[in-house]
């Protein structure tokens, strides 16, 4: 009986060995952390699950979260400029966010429930082979201890060699949720705030993700660490919002401003790239990548998470449909997933640039005035390679504008 193994305890590892499991198939997850140490810790990201990823948890019977009181529909948009624009359309389907140090851990009690193996191992490049001699096809899902790097670099679709972005990302008390429930978007001169609904272990708390542009005034909560001076960070993190994300500001009770805990907050930079499907291994036999160690994508679009679990269903149908785990096998996984993969990237690279196109803010003057057609183009947040149809060119812009003329 086929039997695999996968190298990464996150999303797209879980995600693929449940559904694997869902099919009867023997597989093993080798992490580099227990389930215990999985549940604590600093912050790993800031995730959001769009409504695709939560049919999929539903699908393998893992949406323990009642949307009624996790989930969210709306999407609040603030641009500055002038005039400065306000939007909010509403997806069809509710989006999650979750702290990943309660998602994950529930994840691998199903996973191992379900007859899966779930094994604590430092895995490395030179691992990987002994792996393979185990296990019929093992899945790379992490970048950790330099696995990415067996998978050779795609320029193509990689144009960036540092990072657009610095970011600061962290969980916060004191920030009234906007009406209705629903993320927000704050967009300025000096770059992003995304400011998301999580639920954490103080229950409903509040994400502040900064996107930042390098060498602007907003940089230094890049760099500011919190442990050094708890009140002189939280203090610029209020004046930054005041000066460059007034409508988030708005909402703050500063009596109440503070980060949730120490480690509940995370700073840093990515490139964003993507790496090659699959490599051949000494041996002759194969491993693909997934998740980290095949897409990194800018936390801005929110995507990064959803596209993980995209690419582990598109290899578990694989692994259940196929007859072999040659070189076959992977360009076929490749070709399957690469339109969404790429439209994403595209997209994600799209929204790092300095300035916006002419295109992009006629596309966002328009849902300021037009609720149904913003309705329609948030929804595309489930199916990128939509979304980038219509970003991708000023004429296909103006032609989904014409459409709804």
């Amino acid at each position: 009986m086929t039997n695999i193994g996968i190298v990464g305890g996150g999303v797209a590892g879980l995600h693929l060995g449940l559904y694997l499991r869902k099919h009867d198939v023997p597989v093993t997850i080798y992490s580099d952390k227990t389930v215990e140490q999985l549940g604590t810790g600093r912050l790993p990201n800031t995730v959001a699950h769009q409504n695709t990823t939560i049919r999929r948890e539903q699908e393998l019977g893992i949406s323990h979260w009642d949307l009624d009181e996790y989930g969210y529909t709306a999407h609040h948009h603030h641009i500055a400029g002038d005039p400065p624009l306000r939007f909010t359309p509403h997806a069809s389907g509710p989006a999650r966010a979750l702290d990943y140090r309660i998602y994950l851990p529930r994840l691998v009690e199903d996973f191992v429930a379900r007859g899966g193996n779930f094994e604590t191992r430092q895995v490395q490049p030179a691992t990987i082979v002994s792996l393979s001699e185990q296990h019929d096809l093992v899945v790379v899902g992490t970048g950790k201890a330099g696995l990415s790097n067996m998978f050779g670099r795609r320029t193509d679709a990689s144009p960036f060699d540092v990072p657009q972005r610095k970011l600061s990302a962290g969980l916060y008390h004191g920030v009234a949720r906007p009406d209705p429930t629903g993320m927000t978007m704050s967009v300025s001169p000096e770059g992003e705030l995304l400011e998301l609904p999580m639920h954490s272990f103080d229950g409903p708390v509040t994400t502040l993700l900064f996107e930042i542009k390098p060498g602007g005034d907003m940089e230094e909560l890049a760099h500011l660490r919190y442990e050094d001076d708890p009140a002189a960070f939280e203090k610029a993190v209020l004046s930054k919002l005041e000066k460059y994300h007034p409508t988030v500001f708005a909402r703050v009770n500063p009596s109440e401003f503070s980060l949730t805990r120490p480690e509940d907050i995370v700073q840093g930079a990515l490139v964003p790239g993507v790496r090659e499907d699959y490599v051949r291994l000494p041996n002759g036999r194969y491993a693909l990548s997934v998740g980290d160690a095949h897409t990194t994508v800018d936390p801005m679009i929110g995507q990064g998470a959803n596209l993980a679990s995209y690419s582990a269903f598109v290899i578990g149908e694989s692994i259940v449909e196929d007859l072999g785990f040659d070189e076959r096998f992977c360009v076929k996984v490749a070709r399957k997933r690469a339109h969404r993969v790429l439209s994403t990237v595209q997209w994600g690279n799209f929204m790092l640039r300095r300035e916006p196109p002419a295109h992009q803010i006629r596309l966002f003057q328009r849902m300021a005035t037009d609720q149904a057609l913003a309705d329609e183009f948030i929804d595309f947040f489930n199916q990128p390679e939509r979304l980038w149809d219509v970003l991708s060119t000023p004429e296909r812009t103006d032609a989904f504008l014409a459409a709804h003329d």
